[in-house]
């Protein structure tokens, strides 16, 4: 028992980090392809909910522990401009579990300022259906006997 709730837990601190883990991972840990998708979104939420009430702060304050003296524009905060004014909150609630992790895309929306309510239903939107899609992609990919894991 405890054994299986170390596995949930780990898995579902690895969707914090990154949403692709849990599709990656789950089948090799025994899990139902249900459980998987909700694990995953809700380790994506779970990062979108704490970064977005804390990227303000976070900015202020821990950022500058790491980084000793903050250029004004470097050529990553240069692509995060980009891409917030190419693609907007969609864009980028679309491209946080597909591309970002769910702590880059949730730390980006919440120090450009967009709208809780929509940041959260977005990427709920987006969360759920790149789970859905992973996990269905890598279940299929059992099937065909491209994957294996070692408990087959």
């Amino acid at each position: 028992m405890m054994e299986e709730v170390l596995t949930y837990l780990g898995i579902f601190l690895l969707a914090c980090l990154k949403s692709i883990l849990p599709p990656l991972l789950g089948p090799a840990a025994g899990m139902k392809s249900w459980e998987i998708i909700v694990i995953t979104v809700a380790g994506l939420m779970t990062s979108v909910v704490i970064f977005n009430f804390l990227g303000e702060r976070i900015k202020e304050h821990v950022l500058p522990i790491f980084i000793k003296k903050p250029k004004k524009f470097s050529p990553k905060t240069r692509r995060m401009v980009r891409l917030w004014r190419r693609y907007g909150i969609i864009g980028v609630c679309f491209l946080t579990p597909l591309v970002l992790s769910p702590p880059g895309g949730a730390f980006l929306v919440a120090t450009v300022g967009a709208p809780r309510k929509q940041v959260f239903l977005y990427m709920l939107i987006f969360g759920l259906m790149w789970a859905t899609i992973w996990t269905f992609s890598v279940e299929w990919l059992v099937d065909l006997g491209l994957v294996r894991f070692r408990n087959d």
